[in-house]
């Protein structure tokens, strides 16, 4: 029978409210079980390139990194997030370890080819290195992962951490029973995006295609949800998508995703 595994991603509505990051990392550092965390942080890039002078670039919604933005984004990530991040969860005894894809040779990934635009320095994953995580995880540590990768030639690349976070979990449920949580503000998958309780509590794929063709999910949650289904295809239990609360020993509302 396998170990339970939790992968966590933190989106950037929750590290940008110290409240609320604070109350997140309570709730995590409580939580039993081996578990990682993965976090973005592009909005405190966005503010410290502005503060900069540089105007970020962005295109359909998605950073383009040039190698000025590399290098704010670096720092921002694996460094200021990440470490205040660690810093915190050190404080509530919980012994996290802060990393970038690049440590550890955990997180591999190649530039993303130039299609209709091109992208600068942002990272498609190839390869999880299960093996380097596990022996983090089996030595009592709590990897806490920023949205950086590496191609294995010296270049760091920049990553969408939900796409970290589904291919980490896809990674390592060949060896752990690995549940995805998607922590967010709202308090799950909405049926009327004007009434915040209105949460849709399970989704199999049945019922998401009929949500798909009602409309009911679409735009902004589409991607998100595809690649939850991509994780539950490939080797992922499930996949939750909350609110903080969500990770409450005796959570309230959430949805749960399952084939």
């Amino acid at each position: 029978m396998k170990s339970k595994l939790a992968i966590v991603k933190i989106g950037g509505n929750v590290i940008e409210n110290k409240e609320e990051l604070s109350a997140f990392l309570n709730l995590f550092a409580k939580m039993e079980g081996p578990k990682i965390l993965v976090h973005g942080g592009g909005k405190k890039a966005t503010q410290i390139l502005k503060k900069m002078g540089i105007t970020p670039k962005m295109a359909g919604g998605r950073r383009i990194t040039d190698a000025e933005s590399l290098e704010v984004v670096t720092m921002v990530y694996g460094g200021l997030t990440n470490k205040t991040i660690v810093a915190q969860l050190q404080a509530l005894a919980c012994n996290a370890i802060g990393l970038s894809g690049a440590d550890a040779d955990a997180i591999r990934a190649h530039k993303r080819p130039v299609k209709n635009i091109d992208y600068g320095f942002a990272g498609d994953v190839d390869d999880v290195n299960t093996e380097s995580i596990s022996n983090l995880l089996i030595s009592g540590f709590v990897p806490v992962f920023c949205a950086l990768t590496h191609n294995g030639k010296g270049q760091l690349l920049n990553t969408n951490a939900d796409t970290i976070a589904s291919e980490i979990a896809i990674g390592m449920g060949h060896g752990y029973e690995t549940t995805l949580y998607y922590c967010f503000e709202k308090k799950g998958v909405l049926s009327d995006m004007a009434d915040d309780n209105s949460v849709i509590k399970t989704i199999d794929s049945k019922t998401y295609m009929e949500l798909r063709e009602k409309d009911i999910i679409s735009e902004g949650m589409l991607p998100k949800l595809e690649n939850c289904f991509h994780a539950l295809q490939k080797n992922v239990y499930k996949v939750c998508i909350g609110d903080i609360s969500m990770i409450d020993s005796e959570p309230d509302l959430y949805t749960t995703l399952t084939l």
